[in-house]
């Protein structure tokens, strides 16, 4: 590779790259994101080489392994341009009719097309499937088109060129002030302004300062950040050189969790190939410009996402929080102004650069500017990454892109900002997506989690997850957050087991309270909002727990049975046959019933009852009817009855 030393030069290769590049052949780009390669796309991707050996087709047919595409429930899929043609859920098995057909026929195979169930209709374009029709890809748009170890991929999309201006045309000062006219807020989950930050560690004394990047979403659902470090890393390497240069930093950071093998193998790539250019190292574009970047491996505590816990991390110390009346950007990584800011937010600096501040402040709201990737998991039938304007309405985002929830069931809340996040209810599904607005209902934005519940959800045992999971990552070094999440873990397993007791919903307010004033880190003062949230929008359910024993969404194990009712049995014996504790009686010809002295609740004999039958019930907060006597539950097969109500029986 040869480096560069220019800006001049820069535009020389990216023209150089682009004009070999023959935009009318035949392109298979194969999304190879985490997603995808658990689904099989290293197969496919092996596949389609074989097959174009065989065919002899390898120099007539490009083939380009890209990031995530987003529509991750749908993979592997590949993208064949030109037309940008788009098949979903491809196997190995289908590479040769792809080849075959498609390539050297142009036939489309209808099979391989996403689906409209809105419409009936298969769609051919990428752009046209509603999932990705209604978002506006900015950030994320890299992921299509980069294949992560080709840094030639990258600067014919234009990479780098926005850090060529910054350090040929522009000052530090100039930068920050473009940054802070464009609004970025930061996108890890605080929204703090990203100019201001960038100003204050510039401003701080004391030399070295340090710029890092958090790539430790630990929300569970979350894996925004992990997808553009896998698919993009180069956006968010320039991203990160920018800022140094604002900063008047020489040193860089990624700190990137342990669970993130294909981002870390990605991005050791990139800055290999960055070095080798010129876009990292010394006199970076002949500029006297000199920074360079460590990657940091996180052991995978939520808690090191906190920033001062992540730089005591860095510095080989446990990953826990600092007291904060210090703040990072005047004394962080050993104790020197440090900058930290989340994948997201690096990755748009680039865009904001070449494209200025008045384009980023023309998409958004007014408070919070720009595009926001969120993982869209759940009760929801179109699961994936989802990049919207801030301002897009919830409602929008869960059915328009999402395409709802699944089996016609009522949509019930959905949680944003992760763990520390809250839960919103239906009457707020109009409520649009910024900062300010998720802050008010009692939630917030977090890194970028959403996850849809529908009404077969228990938003009590919600609360009780959340909190079991924050007991578990905290870090027990303040007092507050320790022992209120331990007491609080109490207090949710004690309501969801049938021992709730009054009073219990004003004490966890209580220890909210205490926790959200008086602990040390983020963790601590937002642990409470799955809670609270909760019992603001929810009391009833925990009511209905507490008072009357009963769980609404027929969910908590302590608080439901399992009843067959004997005018739907059809004696098939499903139910006793895979019973894993022979709590269920009954015969071919004999109506089955559960000996609620044996039953364990574990919801076997629910899931293997025929749905046309669907003779087991489940039953919450009232007495399971009493079996009906032994020679009532014979079935009469001469006319296809049985003593209680219609159905025959199965004679297995």
């Amino acid at each position: 590779m040869p480096r560069i030393n220019s800006k001049a030069e820069l535009k020389a290769l990216r023209n150089n790259i682009t004009s070999k590049r023959d935009l009318s052949k035949p392109y298979i780009t194969i999304c190879s994101g985490t997603a995808c390669h658990a689904t099989g796309s290293d197969a496919v991707a092996a596949a389609i080489q074989a097959e174009l050996e065989k065919q002899g087709l390898t120099e007539d047919v490009g083939v380009r392994r890209t990031g995530c595409h987003g529509f991750c429930e749908r993979g592997p899929i590949i993208v064949i341009y030109p037309g940008e043609l788009c098949y979903l859920n491809v196997t190995p098995e289908d590479v040769p009719e792809i080849i075959a057909k498609t390539i050297k026929e142009n036939e489309i195979i209808e099979r391989l097309l996403y689906y409209d169930p809105s419409t009936g209709a298969r769609i051919v374009h990428e752009h046209e499937i509603p999932f990705y029709k209604y978002q506006t890809r900015v950030v994320f748009s890299g992921n299509l088109w980069v294949d992560p170890a080709n840094v030639d991929d990258y600067i014919a999309l234009g990479g780098y060129l926005a850090l060529a201006k910054v350090l040929h045309e522009m000052t530090p000062e100039e930068v920050l002030e473009e940054v802070k006219r464009a609004n970025l807020r930061g996108r890890g989950g605080g929204g703090f302004p990203a100019g201001r930050k960038w100003e204050s560690t510039r401003n701080a004394t004391g030399e070295p300062k340090y710029v890092i990047v958090n790539c430790d979403e630990g929300d569970p659902g979350a894996y925004m950040d992990r997808s553009i470090m896998e698919g993009n890393p180069h956006r968010v390497l320039e991203g990160l050189a920018i800022a140094a240069y604002a900063i008047g930093s020489q040193q860089g950071f990624v700190y990137v969790r342990q669970e993130y093998p294909l981002a870390v193998k990605n991005l050791a790539i990139a800055l290999e190939q960055a070095r080798e250019y010129g876009f990292l190292g010394k006199d970076i574009l002949g500029s006297g410009f000199e920074f360079d970047v460590k990657v940091h491996r996180g052991a995978g505590a939520f808690v090191s996402g906190e920033s001062s816990a992540l730089m005591n991390a860095i510095e080989g110390k446990v990953g826990e929080p600092r007291p904060k009346y210090i703040h990072t950007s005047d004394s962080g990584v050993w104790d020197k102004p440090s900058n930290l800011n989340n994948v997201e937010t690096y990755a748009t600096v680039p865009l904001i650069i070449r494209k200025g501040a008045d384009w980023f402040n023309s998409i958004g709201t007014e408070g919070s500017k720009g595009t926001k990737i969120f993982s869209l998991v759940g009760k929801v039938n179109n699961t994936g990454l989802v990049e919207v304007p801030m301002g897009t309405t919830l409602r929008d985002i869960i059915y328009k892109i999402g395409g709802g929830i699944p089996g016609g069931k009522r949509f019930k809340a959905v949680q944003t900002g992760g763990p520390s996040g809250g839960v919103i209810p239906e009457q707020y599904l109009d409520t649009p997506v910024d900062f300010d607005a998720l802050t008010k209902l009692g939630s917030m934005m977090g890194s970028g989690g959403m996850i849809v519940m529908d009404e077969d959800t228990c938003i009590v045992d919600i609360a009780r997850y959340f909190v079991d999971f924050l007991c578990n990552e905290s870090c027990g070094k303040c007092v507050p957050c320790r022992e209120g999440l331990k007491r609080m873990r109490e207090i949710l397993n004690g309501i969801v087991a049938g021992k709730g007791r009054e009073g219990d919903i004003e004490l966890l307010k209580e220890i909210s309270d205490v926790m959200k004033s008086a602990s040390l880190c983020a963790l601590g003062t937002t642990a409470a909002n799955p809670v609270l949230s909760t019992i603001r929008y929810f009391s009833d359910e925990y009511e209905a727990h507490i008072k009357e024993r009963r769980c609404p969404a027929l969910v908590c194990k302590n608080l439901i049975s399992f009843y067959i009712e004997p005018d739907k049995c059809t004696a098939c014996r499903l139910c006793m046959k895979n019973c894993p504790e022979g709590a269920i009686e009954g015969d071919k010809r004999v109506i089955h019933v559960i000996d609620q002295t044996k039953c364990i609740k574990c919801g076997i004999c629910y899931d293997v009852c025929p749905s046309k039958v669907g003779a087991v019930m489940k039953i919450s907060g009232e007495p399971v009817p009493p079996p009906i006597p032994e020679a009532e539950r014979v079935i009469e097969r001469g006319k296809g009855q049985k003593a209680k109500g219609e159905g025959g029986g199965d004679e297995r």
